[in-house]
């Protein structure tokens, strides 16, 4: 799986960083997606595709 954000589209919700936050995470000056991991363990898969279905702004995009 290869995980792309796209910070420009980020409302600073904080539903990815909450469901895989081995994944993602938010800075801390305004909120705003952090990729922290853009090819994640089988793991984190179900997580990721979560993050991306919750994301209200549709920032969150995934190749499996």
């Amino acid at each position: 799986m290869r995980v792309e954000i796209s910070e420009e589209r980020c409302v600073s919700a904080g539903q990815c960083a909450a469901v895989a936050p081995g994944v993602f995470d938010q800075r801390d000056e305004d909120g705003v997606v952090v990729l922290m991991d853009a090819d994640p363990s089988d793991e984190h898969w179900d997580p990721v595709r979560q993050a991306a279905a919750s994301c209200p702004a549709v920032a969150i995009a995934f190749e499996e």
